[in-house]
């Protein structure tokens, strides 16, 4: 089974060491990401940040998906099915096409900060939202995978589970949507058990 790994931004996944994680699989990662890491693909979908991504010449170096590519700076155009989601369920989609058929979200937080604020490990940097500010509403982003999971029936997804995870009952319900605690993913990847 083609497995992957799609963070999403959320504190929880700063448990996480990325270039542990690019070494067992195709990595997935949305916007700020680029700055620290290179994922084997990118998602942004919010245009200030795709054009920062794309002018900073990293679209013609990487894999990198947007909504509206810049010409002849490398980007590519998301696919149609996905094209109106957020950079998460849109990354996740892309994952599913690419025919992987185990993958993994991290950071897929989908809730605030233990503190009842905006849970992104960017915030207060250029293009996030303050980190005092409130949360990011998450309804479209559930229904979006929700719809990712339900057009790929044939794949499993596993949402990994932080201390700053929301529980989604959404998600709960769905037969090929399971989750798992942060510390037996960590546990699984470190003593390389099974994906």
């Amino acid at each position: 089974m083609t497995v992957a790994f799609v963070l999403g931004n959320g504190q929880s996944r700063d448990a996480l060491d990325l270039t542990q994680l690019i070494k067992l699989a195709p990595v997935y990662g949305c916007n700020a990401l680029f700055r620290e890491f290179a994922p084997s693909v990118l998602v942004s979908t919010d245009a200030p940040i795709s054009r920062a991504i794309q002018e900073s010449g990293y679209s013609k170096k990487n894999v990198h998906y947007t909504r509206k590519p810049l010409p002849d700076l490398g980007a590519q155009r998301i696919p149609q099915q996905y094209y109106g989601f957020s950079s998460g369920p849109a990354a996740v989609g892309i994952a599913a096409v690419d025919r992987c058929r185990k993958i993994y979200l991290i950071g897929f937080d989908l809730g605030p900060t233990r503190t009842g604020h905006f849970n992104n490990i960017y915030a207060d940097s250029e293009f996030y939202k303050k980190s005092s500010a409130t949360p990011t509403f998450t309804g479209n982003w559930v229904r979006q995978l929700v719809t990712v999971a339900r057009d790929f029936p044939q794949a499993q997804f596993v949402r990994v589970k932080g201390s700053t995870t929301a529980d989604i009952p959404e998600l709960v319900n769905l037969p090929n949507f399971a989750h798992m605690d942060m510390v037996d993913f960590i546990d699984r990847i470190n003593n390389t058990k099974d994906l």
